[in-house]
């Protein structure tokens, strides 16, 4: 057994068989020195802070590949300016390796213009401002749609909404101020519907109903009848209906007065106009009534009748002729039987009963 493993046969073939796995070996780790450039490294140069195109230049004489990355952009730096290189400047690496740039793009990345068109100005202006775009001018245009936001402009130009433009960007916008009053309608009688549409657009009203006599919708045929009528004065915003035919309006007469009867009322104005006044019925406030008491009948009192009191007469005696004595001085203060003087009698509206008259003392001094 041991004399068959030390034969020299067998231990050709094993010193062939090393060999050839050694070679294998050599030959592998020449090919990959040879693939992978091995012991040929490049620095990495400084680029940072040069234009994208100086810093490609530079990159392709070095032999190294480069890939560029847009950063968000920053206006403390140029456009296309190189912020940034992985791996880093000064590191050594194999010839054909990829670089990596970080450049600041030209301005602010573009962003989706928000369908605000027709909406509420207040909110229109929040949702520009949330996706980054700055309102510039506020234009007011005459619109039926009071406070509502009609177009986006950007440099001058209308925006539809979905159009990118760059982040930040100022634009203006036009608002409705609302409709404007008894502007004149337009007479459009003698021209194709399309022309009609477009004079009706241009005076700020709107085409209503659109009759067409053979019942086709050619925009070519002529217009014989409208209403309004032209010279009425109408807000922003009305419609006007349009009677269309292949036939001239003078074709049309009897057509016209039929449609006169019905859309133009004559109004009589030998009628004095009626005058209407505004009527303001303002609360009255009435303090309550506090009821008053009955008075009292009081039962009138018999009138007693007043009785004057006669004065007492003084008689002067006259001196007699013949004797020089004076008579006493006498005063009738007592009343006697043979002398009686009468009271007077004083009569009342009512019959009373007559009192009796009261009786004199006569005083003898």
């Amino acid at each position: 057994m041991l004399k068959s493993l030390f034969n020299w046969k067998v231990l050709l073939n094993l010193v062939v068989a090393i060999g050839i796995f050694v070679g294998l070996i050599w030959l592998t780790f020449r090919w990959l020195e040879y693939h992978t450039n091995h012991g040929q490294e490049i620095p990495v140069p400084n680029v940072v802070n040069k234009s994208i195109h100086d810093a490609v230049k530079i990159l392709d004489d070095t032999g190294l590949e480069y890939e560029v990355d847009s950063a968000n952009y920053d206006p403390k730096y140029r456009p296309f300016q190189v912020l940034q290189i992985y791996p880093a400047p000064g590191s050594r690496v194999k010839d054909g390796r990829t670089v990596r740039l970080k450049v600041n793009p030209r301005t602010w990345a573009q962003i989706a213009v928000p369908d605000v068109i027709n909406k509420y100005s207040g909110l229109a202006f929040q949702r520009l401002d949330q996706v980054g775009l700055k309102i510039g001018d506020t234009i007011y245009e005459p619109s039926i749609q009071k406070d509502a936001l009609l177009r986006i402009l950007y440099k001058g130009n209308a925006v539809n909404p979905g159009a990118r433009l760059p982040r930040f960007s100022v634009i203006d916008v036009v608002v409705g101020s609302g409709p404007m009053r008894n502007i004149s309608i337009p007479n459009v009688v003698g021209l194709s519907v399309k022309e009609a549409r477009a004079v009706i657009t241009k005076s700020m009203f709107e085409v209503g109903l659109v009759e067409h006599e053979d019942g086709g919708k050619d925009e070519s045929d002529i217009i014989y009848y409208q209403d309004p009528s032209s010279g009425d004065v109408r807000d922003q915003g009305m419609q006007i209906d349009l009677w269309a035919s292949k036939k001239t309006p003078a074709e049309l007469r009897a057509k016209i007065e039929q449609l006169n009867s019905i859309y133009r009322m004559k109004v009589d104005t030998s009628l004095p106009p009626v005058r209407y006044e505004e009527v303001h019925n303002e609360p009255s406030y009435e303090a309550p009534v506090i009821p008053t008491p009955a008075p009292r009948r009081e039962t009138p009192k018999p009138e007693v009748p007043k009785t004057e009191t006669p004065k007492p007469q003084t008689t002067t005696p006259k001196p007699a002729t013949g004797s020089g004595t004076e008579k006493p001085k006498a005063s009738t203060n007592t009343s006697s039987t043979g002398s009686t003087a009468k009271p007077a009698a004083s009569t009342t509206t009512g019959q009373q009963p007559a009192q009796k008259p009261k009786a004199k003392k006569v005083v003898v001094e």
